[in-house]
């Protein structure tokens, strides 16, 4: 059985996202959010809700139970780039990229249907 948990369009670049992402790769779940809990970032929060809300899916959808279930894949894709200008000197525009990102959460309990 595989579930999964999406968050779309977090207000972080999928960059500071990945970094997080890939420690709890391969996991197990409860193992996961431990992990989550000890680091201090604000991508750690968002990916906490994330992997609860996927524990959540496998719990009420699956009859799972989250002592059984690992972090099959965890990805931190890009997502819409807003694009704003600053002004500088001598009447130019200068560039912002405000980057956006999908985070999503793949759990399976090693059974094969």
């Amino acid at each position: 059985m595989v579930v999964q948990a999406i968050t779309k369009n977090f207000p972080m670049s999928a960059q500071k996202m990945r970094e997080l992402v890939r420690q709890i790769q391969g996991l197990p779940a409860l193992q996961a959010q431990a992990v989550l809990a000890a680091v201090p970032r604000k991508s750690a929060r968002v990916v906490a809700k994330t992997l609860k809300s996927a524990i959540a899916n496998a719990e009420n959808n699956n009859n799972a139970k989250p002592e059984n279930l690992i972090v099959l894949e965890a990805l931190a894709g890009t997502a819409a780039t807003l694009k704003r200008f600053q002004p500088k000197a001598r009447g130019s525009a200068g560039p912002i990229l405000k980057r956006r990102c999908h985070i999503k959460i793949v759990l399976t309990d090693g059974l094969d249907e």
